[in-house]
């Protein structure tokens, strides 16, 4: 009945009433599904601005996310204060750019420690030199081996023209990946300065030119960790004065795609022995960065290979993941009990983290003798120049028979002493603010050192380029045309050594720390400084001129 009385209820009402109620309803219908399907297509978020791809979160924070990664929250919320502490001043936005989650515990300790050298270098900057502009520092996760690094490269690039955000650098690049290279390069196309700190492939490099005038393949490119190339060359001029003549040598390379590992291999197979030849080169292959696959059963054949030849040091070019199963492996065949040394490149500063007690006991012999001894060209080193200032003062004493003045010192000692002095007096500080980092910065694996340096050299670049009144802020290009100038009088006493760039941006002759990762120690190994390389086989010029390369 009731509905036969609405039914003449609605036969009733005027046409217009009619048209607009049907109107209405159709309308909050069609409402309601574009609702529906919006909330369906909605990108799926782990906090504003951030989304969720993958099971990663993917994007750009300087408020303090962590991204998931409970081993960063402290440093990024210390990050943040400080970007908010520096509200109302001229600044600029600094993009710290590296994959940002680890299902391995010591990738997130990695992660910590470049995190916090990238604050302690934006708190340096900030204060250290007193004039503006400030860096704004945000963090950019481009997800695991950078697999999303083009959405991260979007958002910058819009940063980079918004004048609320004013991007003008972006740094951070910790692997040597094909991914990595795309992102450098799509940034520099569009003129955003890229600082690489801890990228050591050849491939992702400016080649220089005896008069500066080459087109850059990377315009706005500048590093500040020497090449793989360099940092071989340094290890064999290093050993080259140590007398290792009557070493044999073989090289033990991963076939992996991989710009690292291939730019290593390369490095390592040009390098020209003094002693007799060893066996050829033998190859592996792993199925990525961080998984072992079935590289245990390859290096079992390759340690028995190398057991019956007479090489009694490997040069290694691959990642820590697989240089620490190989390491072990060579241990385990235990041939004649022979002592082995394997030499590596900059990947293997993170060695140390992934190794456990039991590994350092497997390359121990019976008698606590080192079976196997890791050395690689570490891009930095705490002991570096305190240890070096005390054996150059050795020679100049016996030499002089007196002690040198503080002019007669080496600046390429002295300088980065004094800046890694100012490092530690900058933990101390930030200690006593009660500023958490989440843990102590553990300078012994370069990480903390090479960020801190590269948001140092990247304020130092700010400051140079700024012109007018304060609240004018620098331009990007304006700032790119500022990496071949820091060199000479302006070069940038780095905790790594001096950086001095050429018209590439590269370091020029930049010290490789030669480190030795030494088992026979009892509990976790022996991280020992045993001396600086040169890429050049000679120290730095006074004052770190860089000279011409035209004979």
């Amino acid at each position: 009945m009731s509905r036969w009385r609405g039914l003449s209820r609605w036969r009733g009402m005027p046409r217009w009433k009619r048209i607009l109620f049907t109107l209405l309803t159709v309308g909050a219908v069609t409402a309601c599904a574009v609702f529906a399907w919006s909330a369906l297509r909605r990108p799926d978020t782990c906090t504003d601005g951030i989304e969720r791809i993958d099971g990663e979160c993917i994007g750009v924070d300087g408020e303090g996310y962590d991204f998931g990664t409970p081993e960063i929250r402290d440093v990024a919320r210390a990050i943040a204060r400080e970007n908010k502490r520096i509200e109302g001043q001229p600044y600029v936005t600094v993009a710290m750019m590296l994959p940002l989650q680890s299902d391995r515990a010591e990738l997130r300790r990695q992660m910590r420690s470049d995190l916090q050298g990238a604050y302690l270098g934006q708190r340096q900057a900030n204060e250290g030199e007193g004039e503006p502009p400030r860096i704004r520092l945000v963090l950019a996760n481009p997800g695991r081996n950078y697999a999303h690094q083009e959405q991260i490269v979007d958002t910058l690039l819009r940063m980079a023209d918004a004048p609320e955000d004013r991007l003008r650098a972006v740094t951070g690049f910790n692997l040597s990946l094909d991914a990595t290279e795309e992102a450098v390069g799509r940034l520099t196309e569009h003129k955003v300065p890229v600082l690489a700190s801890r990228i050591s492939g050849d491939g992702i490099a400016n080649k220089d030119s005896a008069d500066g005038m080459a087109k850059l393949r990377f315009p706005g490119l500048a590093r500040i960790i020497p090449t793989n190339h360099d940092a071989a060359q340094a290890l064999a001029n290093f050993n080259g004065e140590r007398g290792r003549e009557n070493v044999r040598t073989v090289l033990v390379y991963d076939k992996r795609p991989d710009a690292y590992n291939e730019s290593l291999a390369k490095a390592f197979g040009g390098i020209e022995e003094q002693g007799p030849p060893g066996p050829a080169p033998m190859s592996f292959e792993s199925p990525s960065i961080d998984e072992p696959g079935s590289t245990g059963n390859q290096f079992t054949q390759i340690a028995n290979n190398i057991c019956d030849s007479e090489a009694d040091t490997v040069y290694f070019a691959g990642r820590t993941l697989h240089l620490r199963i190989f390491a072990l492996k060579l241990a385990q065949v235990g041939c004649k009990d022979r002592h082995y040394t394997i030499v590596s490149g900059s990947d293997a500063a993170s060695l140390r983290q992934a190794m456990t007690k039991k590994d350092w006991e497997q390359l121990r012999g019976e008698d606590g003798h080192a079976k196997v001894t890791v050395q690689y060209a570490a891009p930095a080193h705490p002991d570096a120049w305190t240890t070096e200032l005390a054996r150059w003062t050795r020679r100049w004493d016996a030499e002089h028979d007196r002690e040198p003045t503080d002019e007669e010192l080496p600046q390429y000692l002295t300088e980065p002493k004094a800046a890694l002095d100012t490092l530690k007096k900058r933990i101390e500080t930030t200690r006593g603010e009660g500023v958490r980092l989440g843990s102590t910065p553990n300078l012994e694996d370069s990480r903390t050192m090479l960020v801190y340096d590269g948001l140092l050299t990247i304020g130092k670049a700010l400051h140079q380029a700024q012109q007018g009144t304060a609240e004018t802020v620098p331009g990007r290009e304006d700032v790119g045309r500022q990496w071949s100038l820091l060199q000479s009088r302006h070069r940038v006493p780095g905790t790594s050594g001096l950086i001095c760039l050429t018209s590439g941006g590269n370091p020029y002759d930049k010290p490789a720390a030669i480190v030795e990762l030494d088992p026979a120690e009892q509990g976790h190994g022996n991280l020992k400084f045993v001396g600086l390389g040169w890429p050049t086989d000679r120290a730095q010029p006074k004052n770190c001129v860089i000279p011409s390369s035209t004979p």
